[in-house]
């Protein structure tokens, strides 16, 4: 019998009729629609005669759409059903009229399946190859592939589509990292995920559900339900998903679909549209979330509705934290998932949440205190909500190179973990792609090889693991109090210090601004001459009693607009006085970032006053931030080489040029 392995090959082969009219990163767009036809197809065959006796009998009756497709399923047997009298093997009866009859057949579906096309865009693929001359060919070659249940079944089935799906999108290096994620980064978020979860997940009938508002192609939701079926078989895990990449959801929905899983039926766990305009799932929580969404992506068409649902978020929700800036909308996710978060109640069988979710490093530490990307790192941890951080080896995606890291959140802490952090550092945990694929070029080894394409790996996902659930400290993994994370933003002043003078240059300058003043100068200029003066408090306190003397009463800017004609910047100078105190020169202003754990006054006198001995602080505009910097907490100091060393080389390398020199001079 078939493997699912071979089965895909022989999809694959199918494939190479594509080439030419289309490019081998756009195979997916015909191969994977065609092979949900054909699975649907054969898994429809034995009742196909039922449903066409059936739907003969209620045509132009009173049912009509979903109540006539509800009752057409039934017969089916199934939860989709074809109404229509071809199926792939009539199909090849009139290849000339191949692309309306395959047009007509899809058209025979219940609305679900249709929805399916809809999004998958198919018709114009159809149309397409017609016009090539390799339609006839194409459905010939999948009428020789037999996805019966009988021969295939359910979960086989998943495993063909999502090897399909891994290696057509990895042809599609430039877009598949828009919607696909790698597999062995999906296997280690789903172990780090569900790491602590065998004694809920052994509880007699438990069931459980997961949502991914991100899912792309569904690979995440379908990793996990292995996951489940390869651990907790007598558990029931419920996926959901949502995206608004086209044909990403229908390769999802397709999936669900033909595995059967679905929870409400018709596919309608996973749902198209963009997850915070037009969220699904709304009012509902989840036991699990997980999630890879789009780095570095606007979110600029979103911004009115999350804007306003910031501002009118109560401070316990996590859409009350902040926002991060417009041109990158990761945290977004974060948040979303979080406020869809279930409580933690065990007597009401509620076990709380946990979310892993694949960050770049900007939502790590961009944004200073008060900043929006902070405050949703400060709502996070100070409620004790982030578990563990891992940093991945770069070049892992296919359309990027970047470091990536998992976050793990949860409002369900193990006890021991309360109060505390772990970051795990994976970046060195890798080994080379044997052929790369567009930016990925590295990979976190899976260990034996489970199927044919691919060889033996050492097996680096459950090294990470291992220390993720070691909860130690040591050289690739840091335990930190969640306070270690925050600083407070210190601002530091410095008194302004200015020069007064006045010049018959700046006397034009000033009467050009203010002719009615004159006088006024005039007198000034005569009383204090030209000399340059160090103190402006004493000479603005001569001025005032001129003026005074003179009755002369000058307006809010006018005083400001005098001091900024005659006056410059002077370090030699007194410091200018305001009220009780001075006035802070703002570009002398400075700011410390002080660690949360640590005394301010005790660190302002320890590292500010021995080098600027007349700094204030301005405690009046403190700003708590959190950063997580990966780099500071594994940073190697690696010593530079003696020179002793240093030299030694040079002069070996001098001695061998001179050799080379010589014998080219023979």
């Amino acid at each position: 019998m078939a493997t699912h392995s071979d089965l895909a090959n022989l999809v694959w082969q199918i494939a190479d009729l594509l080439r030419g009219p289309y490019r081998p990163p756009q195979y997916e767009r015909v191969m994977l629609p065609l092979v949900v036809l054909r699975r649907f197809d054969c898994v429809l065959a034995d009742t196909k005669p039922k449903v066409l006796a059936e739907y003969e009998r209620r045509k132009g009756g009173r049912l009509t759409d979903d109540a006539l497709d509800s009752t057409l399923n039934k017969a089916a047997g199934h939860r989709f059903h074809n109404r229509s009298e071809l199926d792939f093997q009539k199909l090849k009866g009139d290849p000339d009229n191949l692309n309306k009859h395959l047009v007509s057949y899809i058209k025979g579906f219940s609305a679900n399946v249709q929805r399916i096309f809809e999004y998958f865009e198919f018709e114009s693929e159809i149309e397409r190859m017609h016009e090539a001359g390799i339609l006839y060919l194409v459905i010939s070659g999948f009428c020789d592939v037999d996805l019966h249940p009988r021969k295939v079944k359910n979960q086989e089935m998943g495993l063909i589509f999502e090897n399909l799906i891994r290696r057509f999108n990895e042809l599609a290096n430039e877009t598949a990292g828009d919607h696909f994620t790698p597999r062995e980064v999906i296997t280690l978020m789903i172990d780090l995920l569900l790491y602590d979860a065998d004694e809920l997940l052994s509880k007699p009938g438990i069931a459980m559900r997961m949502l991914d508002p991100a899912c792309g192609t569904g690979g995440m939701l379908a990793g996990a339900q292995k996951y489940m079926r390869d651990h907790h078989d007598g558990a029931t895990l419920y996926v959901y998903g949502q995206d608004y990449n086209k044909r990403a959801f229908a390769t999802a929905a397709s999936d669900m679909l033909m595995k059967e899983v679905d929870h409400n039926g018709g596919g309608e766990n996973v749902q198209f549209g963009d997850s915070f305009l037009d969220d699904k799932f709304a009012g509902q929580t989840f036991d699990y979330f997980i999630a890879n969404p789009p780095f570095g992506v606007d979110w600029k068409r979103q911004q009115k509705e999350i804007v306003r649902r910031h501002e009118k978020a109560p401070q316990e929700d996590p859409w009350s934290a902040g926002l991060p800036r417009v041109n990158d909308g990761s945290l977004l996710f974060l948040q979303h998932m979080i406020s869809k978060f279930e409580d933690v109640d065990p007597k009401k069988q509620k076990y709380g949440s946990r979310a892993a979710i694949v960050f770049s490093g900007s939502p790590l530490f961009t944004g200073g205190a008060g900043g929006g990307e902070s405050e949703i790192r400060r709502w996070v941890i100070e409620r004790d909500l982030l578990e563990a951080i891992v940093a991945l080896p770069e070049q892992m995606f296919y359309n990027t190179g970047i470091g990536t890291y998992i976050w793990i959140v949860t409002n369900r802490k193990a006890k021991d973990r309360k109060g505390q952090i772990q970051l795990v550092d994976a970046r060195d945990t890798s080994i080379p792609m044997r052929r790369s694929q567009g930016d990925k070029r590295r990979k976190i080894g899976e260990g034996p090889a489970l199927e044919d394409d691919r060889a033996d790996e050492p097996d680096q996902i459950a090294d990470i693991v291992r220390l993720y659930g070691a909860f130690e400290p040591g050289e690739k993994s840091n335990i930190f109090d969640n306070a270690d994370f925050g600083y407070t933003r210190v601002t530091v002043e410095r008194p302004l210090r200015l020069r007064y003078q006045m010049t018959v240059e700046d006397k034009a300058r000033l009467l050009d601004a203010a002719p009615h003043l004159l006088d006024d100068v005039q007198a000034i200029d005569k009383a204090l001459g030209r000399e340059p003066q160090l103190d402006w408090n004493a000479a603005w306190s001569d001025i005032e009693k001129l003026l005074k003397k003179r009755g002369s009463r000058w307006k809010a800017p006018e005083e400001k607009l005098f001091r900024s004609v005659f006056t410059a910047k002077d370090p030699t100078g007194v410091a200018v006085k305001r009220g009780p105190g001075l006035e802070a020169d703002s570009d002398l202003r400075d700011f410390e970032n002080v660690p949360l754990k640590e005394d301010i006054d005790a660190y302002f006198k320890r590292e500010v006053l021995p080098h600027v001995p007349d700094a204030w602080m301005d405690r009046a505009k403190d700003k708590v931030g959190y950063e997580i910097n990966f780099n500071r907490h594994f940073y190697k100091f690696t010593p530079p080489r003696k020179l002793t060393e240093i030299d030694a080389d040079l002069k070996k390398a001098e001695d061998e040029i001179l050799r080379l020199l010589r014998e080219v001079t023979k």
